[in-house]
């Protein structure tokens, strides 16, 4: 007779892990984190009413720039013409000046004007007196509080014909002396009074991407030997240049953007042929000649080409190891 043995194995014993929380709709969650930033939106609430109401809503009247559109008519009864209004800026004269004008004054200010506080900020940094670095602040930030009827009052008094200039420049012989109605360097003048008005309040940002650089990197230049010069060109312009590539990315997207009333109040003084911008363009065709369909489709065209800048300066940006501003 055979007897069998049977052998127990060890028992296997499960152990249970930790239990898997619910997923949440996605929808729950996000609305969660809304309340949860309650008085975080409540804060944002009026600035974007205001871009809503006075910036995107009024995006809906850019319809009028395929209409023959009168405002005794309004917008539903306004006919549809089309291209037509597009057509007849391309065949305008005077809207090839404006451009012209536009884009030489444009580029004046990316050239000299965008510069100008990134010279200011590290100017006033190298200052080793805190009290003189306030006093020169104060001074420097004025000019961008006043409106452009009081900037060009002033600048009449010291450069136009009987300003202080032409008195000195009287006094030496020179007479005749009148910057101020001179269509020859008016462009140059409006870049000016543009770095006079506000150099010294763009420099807040440079000042405080200044003050985001690590100290420890000029100590570490400094112990390598490095000089003044070597320590701005190799740790203080690197730090700028993300804010700069930010600022010169928006200043491109508004290029054809520059300024209105302070060329519409000196226009007179040098003529429609230097002084005359898209902006004013509008303006006189739209407001004053009644002809909103044209004046509107300028405006829309404006828009959609500085939209395409800033995509373009974005994508260089980006490609050039930048961040870009999306």
């Amino acid at each position: 007779m055979t007897v069998g043995t049977t052998v127990a194995g060890p028992a296997t014993t499960t152990v249970a892990g930790p239990a898997t929380p619910p997923v949440q709709p996605r929808r729950n969650v996000l609305l969660q984190r809304i309340w949860r930033e309650r008085w975080a939106y409540t804060f944002i609430i009026p600035g974007a009413l205001f871009f809503l109401v006075f910036a995107y809503v009024p995006m809906l009247g850019n319809v009028v720039a395929f209409q023959d559109f009168s405002p005794f008519r309004g917008i539903a009864e306004s006919p549809w013409v089309g291209l037509a209004n597009f057509t007849a800026i391309f065949s305008d004269p005077q809207v090839l000046v404006a451009l012209r004008n536009t884009l030489l004054i444009a580029v004046l200010q990316l050239i000299f004007a965008f510069p100008a506080p990134i010279a200011l900020a590290l100017l006033l940094d190298s200052l080793l007196s805190d009290r003189i670095k306030r006093m020169v602040q104060t001074v420097v930030y004025l000019p961008y509080f006043l409106s452009w009827v009081i900037v060009i009052s002033v600048w009449q008094q010291v450069l136009g014909g009987g300003g202080l200039a032409a008195n000195i420049l009287s006094d030496l012989g020179v007479q005749g002396f009148d910057a101020m109605t001179n269509p020859d360097t008016f462009k140059l003048l409006v870049v000016a009074q543009n770095i006079w008005k506000d150099c010294g309040w763009g420099t807040i940002i440079f000042f405080a991407a200044l003050a985001g650089i690590p100290r420890e990197l000029y100590e570490a230049a400094a112990m390598d030997g490095a000089t003044r010069w070597q320590r701005m060109w190799n740790v203080t312009l690197p730090g700028l240049v993300p804010v700069a590539t930010l600022l010169l990315i928006l200043n491109i997207g508004s290029i054809l953007t520059v300024g209105f009333e302070q060329l519409l109040l000196q226009q007179p003084m040098v003529g429609a042929d230097a002084a005359e911008v898209l902006d004013t363009f509008v303006y006189f065709r739209g407001v004053i000649g009644g002809e909103w369909g044209i004046a509107t489709a300028a405006g829309l065209l404006k828009g959609v080409i500085g939209t395409i800048l800033v995509l373009g300066a974005n994508r260089v940006a980006k490609k050039l190891g930048g961040e870009g501003i999306f």
